[in-house]
Formats: C-alpha cells, structure tokens, sequence
C-alpha cells in the first residue's frame, strides 16, 4: 500500500501513450467522438436558432355564444 511500482508507473504509461498517442486507433477515436459531440452542439445551436424565429400567436378566440353551451 506504499508508493507505486515500476509495475504501476508502466501502465500508466502506456495507457497514457494509448489515449494521446500520436496515430493510435483510441487517439482517432476520441478525435471522432469529439467531432460528433461537436456537431450534436452545432445541431442544436441551429435548433434553438429556428425555434427563435418563429414567434407564437395567440390563439383565436371562441365566440361566447360557443363557449356557454360546451
């Protein structure tokens, strides 16, 4: 439970090289998993953006008459 081992200290280093290795498949991964959340924020940017636009109209208004017999 002491300090770490050099046992330790490799696999920190490999998983290290792993996730911001220079051409490594998880590198290319997390690349594309970033350019899909990316895209998801800009999705919903444009969203909000529409939705903005159109402004909302009050409904038309029933006649008495129609609503005293409902």
């Amino acid at each position: 439970m002491g300090s770490f081992s050099i046992w330790h200290w490799l696999i920190v280093l490999v998983v290290v090289a792993l996730l911001f290795g220079g051409r490594g498949r998880l590198s290319g991964i997390m690349g594309d998993a970033a350019k899909g959340i990316r895209a998801f924020r800009d999705g919903l940017k444009g969203e909000s953006e529409q939705a903005d636009d159109t402004t909302a109209k009050p409904l038309p208004k029933e006649r008495e008459k129609d609503n005293a017999r409902g």
